[in-house]
């Protein structure tokens, strides 16, 4: 396991120091950027993850956070058809259905990490919260 898409939640968790999940969050980013672990998230995640960090910071603070999680992630696409899969989904969070989707056809993400579990009991991926990742690791 050790493609990984990453879900908004978790990296909120590192940049807003949210305990108690912050150090499990720090701990998978850092295998993220010793290279342990291949990091993975969408435009959709970075630009969420942009607009709430916006609430609380400037704008030149942010887009330099932003850089460096850029330096050690990766991003996954989305295109029109995985929009339209999302709208015919099932699942009750699009956001979450657009990354879910996402991550499926990469073909090569392993799971799914994230605190928001039962937004993707849809998944045909392996979801799991950073502890439960962490232990496995």
């Amino acid at each position: 396991m050790k493609r990984v898409l990453l879900d908004t939640d978790v990296i909120l968790d590192f940049f807003f120091d949210r305990k108690p999940f912050t150090e499990d969050a720090a701990k998978v980013l850092g295998l993220c950027e010793l290279k342990v672990v291949t990091g993975f998230i969408t435009p959709v995640i970075l630009s969420n993850v942009y607009y709430l960090l916006r609430q609380t910071d400037k704008h030149d603070k942010i887009i330099d956070k932003l850089r460096q999680l850029m330096e050690i992630i990766d991003v996954l696409l989305i295109d029109k058809n995985f929009i339209k899969q999302a709208l015919s989904s099932d699942f009750k969070d699009f956001e979450d259905a657009l990354q879910n989707f996402s991550a499926e056809k990469d073909g090569q993400i392993d799971v799914i990490i994230t605190r928001n579990m039962k937004d993707f009991k849809k998944s045909k991926l392996g979801v799991m919260t950073p502890k439960e990742y962490l232990k496995l690791i």
